[in-house]
């Protein structure tokens, strides 16, 4: 298999709302070293997809406002290999963009397609099993995505069913539930043929616009109307954005396409969805504190995550078990960590004040 027929789409545009206060409208997590890795999740996710894809095949999308914030992290990845979308539209709509605009370099292209900031600690595993569905991809008319063993019933995730072959390295999906609820969800894990959808794509260029002229004809049609890569792209996209369709690739293809298969992947995987999952990810102290700042004096305090941007201010806790400390520039979170799904609210609540939008 030639490299040169690999490609990666980056999808970086969300705005990483449940990670306020240190994601902002302006500087969203991707953009962010949140792990304190010395790399924000956007260039973890090119070092690790740039050893087996060239950088000159490497495309972001992303949405207008993050594109030169996103040429200043990843100065490697040619600045017209860099898409802005006009407005957020879920992910059926970038799938659809980027596989036309590199169907129209070159129409035998594989593509995997990346969150821009999911964690990924067992590396190899994820380029052998990546090689896999690249390998799959030329050959087959299929659509891939890799998936994970689920280990609590969670409802923010895809469920993939899988035919069980014993012995194969990947399966055909029997059926994939986009975010189940809790009951549901309890009857997936203990069935024991389910996997979580990481949100990792693999397919050819060819079998993701013919699913696309399937199952969604309209918004093909509408992406069908541009000349991609020519200067009347842009003006193009920014026409039929409004038009089309919000609806997720999982939704509108995955859900429905009959060649739908999944590699089992032990990828070390979490899509660092809240707060919560970023402490579960921390290293810890002996009290299970996980703080990397050098200035910090606990006492009695067992359980918290501490998040400063400015590691030169000195923190002092007592008597605070299982809290989320965020301390930014603009603001100040401290919330029990259980209720980390309540930042949302929070945010709402912030906006509804006078002048609450600028903390945003």
């Amino acid at each position: 298999m030639s490299k040169s027929n690999n490609y990666c789409v980056i999808m970086a545009g969300g705005i990483g709302s449940r990670f306020w206060p240190m994601s902002t409208q302006k500087y969203p997590k991707q953009f962010q070293d949140i792990l304190g890795t010395g790399r924000t999740m956007i260039q973890q996710t090119y070092d690790r997809i740039r050893k087996i894809v060239p950088s000159e095949n490497i495309y972001v999308i992303t949405n207008k406002e993050y594109v030169s914030l996103t040429e200043q992290q990843l100065p490697e990845v040619h600045s017209e290999n860099i898409v802005g979308e006009p407005m957020m539209k879920n992910t059926a709509a970038c799938n659809i963009y980027m596989a036309k605009k590199i169907a129209a370099k070159n129409s035998e292209a594989n593509i995997i397609v990346l969150p821009a900031d999911h964690l990924i600690l067992k590396e190899n595993i994820f380029l052998k099993k990546a090689e896999l569905a690249f390998n799959l991809a030329e050959k087959n008319d299929y659509l891939i995505t890799l998936g994970i063993n689920p280990t609590r019933p969670d409802t923010g995730y895809g469920y993939i069913q899988f035919v069980d072959k014993k012995g194969s390295e990947y399966f055909k999906v029997k059926t994939f539930t986009e975010k189940p609820d809790l009951e549901i969800a309890k009857t997936f894990l203990e069935s024991g043929d389910f996997l979580w959808n990481a949100g990792i794509f693999i397919w050819n260029v060819q079998s993701i616009i013919s699913a696309f002229e399937s199952f969604l004809p309209e918004m093909t049609q509408n992406f069908d109307s541009c000349e991609y890569n020519s200067d009347e792209e842009v003006p193009c996209i920014d026409l039929i954005y409004p038009k089309v369709n919000k609806i997720s690739i999982d939704n509108g293809i995955l859900e429905k396409a009959k060649n739908v298969y999944v590699i089992p992947a032990d990828l070390g995987w979490s899509d660092l969805g809240t707060w919560n999952s970023i402490y579960e990810n921390s290293e810890k102290d002996e009290d299970q504190n996980a703080a990397k700042s050098k200035h910090i004096l606990s006492y009695n305090s067992k359980g918290n995550l501490i998040k400063l941007k400015n590691q030169n201010k000195a923190v002092v806790i007592d008597g605070l078990e299982n809290y989320i400390i965020v301390d930014t520039d603009k603001a100040l979170l401290i919330c029990p960590r259980e209720n980390d799904q309540h930042l949302k609210e929070y945010i709402q609540d912030l906006r509804a004040v006078k002048n609450g939008e600028k903390y945003l």
